[in-house]
């Protein structure tokens, strides 16, 4: 492979890439089991993360036969190390089986 073509992992050179350009708009996706405290959960996780004025909305969408639930919440985010402490609050809650 010859030096113009040659890709380095993201940080090697030094020099990160911003995939993203902030403020931007952005959703974030959590799913677990279907229960009456879930949604709840889900938004004390994410809110305290979440500046005045920059939460957009929040929808809920059970699974077809009703035994999961996806939360999506809209922002206006502000920042990659915003959305990094985010995705680490979801991913530290046991009820939370997946988070996109």
């Amino acid at each position: 492979m010859n030096e113009s073509t040659h890709l380095e992992p993201e940080g090697i050179s030094g020099k990160e890439t911003e995939l993203m350009q902030f403020p931007c708009e952005f959703a974030i996706k959590a799913m677990g089991r279907s229960t009456p405290q879930f949604e709840a959960q889900i938004k004390s996780l994410v809110l305290p993360h979440v500046n005045d004025g920059k939460l957009i909305s929040i929808d809920t969408q059970p699974s077809k036969a009703g035994n999961f639930v996806s939360v999506t919440i809209r922002i206006m985010a502000d920042s990659r190390l915003q959305m990094d402490a985010i995705y680490y609050a979801l991913s530290d809650c046991d009820e939370v089986l997946m988070a996109l």
